[in-house]
């Protein structure tokens, strides 16, 4: 794996951070509950979106004053806002512009509560890593890969998932091979979770002895 981006100069103050990231239906889900079973803690963007969305949310206001109708005692209507942002990509940069900003905060909350217990790596599980620009924040970026055919038969296994749907999906995303030129680590998700399992031990390694030396030349 690449070590080009990681920044030994912030490793003392926080916890070294690697974000994992990913195609829809690559297995990123999959990685980050196998990085919770090493014992690391993990940040999921989805859920800080569902939180920021469902009643109460801290995006409830800013949505409903730009999408009229869209936000109810509940929260957001997910399926309005699906149908109106997969039909108009303005709306979706709209609502991007909204949830991203929001979510990253919660993310520097969640680095900032895990540095004052002095955790030494956490990972952070952010679909959109690379398409919200804040990509230069992380230490460490895997990038969570499979086959295409095997992303299509894990993606249609959703409810609700068509070809069309999942084309338009991913036509609005960076593709895999973008993402993975980008990546300091690229695990695979297609041959089993003993591999996968194999190449985040290998990630984790390198990122706590970065920490372990960044701590010991400071000392």
């Amino acid at each position: 794996m690449s070590r080009r981006r990681l920044r030994k100069r912030r490793t003392l103050d926080r916890p070294i951070t690697l974000g994992l990231t990913g195609s829809m239906a690559m297995g990123k889900s999959t990685a980050a509950a196998l990085l919770r079973r090493l014992g690391l803690r993990v940040f999921d963007a989805d859920a800080a979106v569902h939180k920021l969305l469902g009643p109460k949310g801290a995006a409830l206001g800013p949505l409903a004053a730009r999408f009229p109708g869209l936000v109810g005692a509940a929260g957001v209507d997910r399926k309005k806002m699906g149908a109106l942002v997969f039909a108009d990509p303005k709306a979706l940069q709209a609502l991007e512009g909204i949830l991203h900003p929001l979510v990253h905060d919660a993310r520097g909350a969640f680095i900032r509560s895990a540095a004052l217990q002095r955790v030494p790596v956490v990972a952070l599980d952010v679909p959109l890593l690379f398409e919200g620009k804040y990509h230069q924040d992380y230490d460490l970026v895997a990038v969570v890969t499979a086959p295409g055919f095997l992303q299509t038969q894990r993606a249609l296994r959703r409810p609700g998932m068509t070809v069309g749907k999942l084309k338009g999906v991913l036509a609005r995303q960076m593709s895999d091979v973008q993402k993975r030129a980008r990546a300091d680590a690229i695990i695979p998700t297609g041959l089993g979770k003993r591999e996968t399992l194999r190449h985040l031990k290998q990630v984790l390694k390198v990122a706590r002895r970065e920490k372990s030396e960044a701590e010991e030349s400071k000392a």
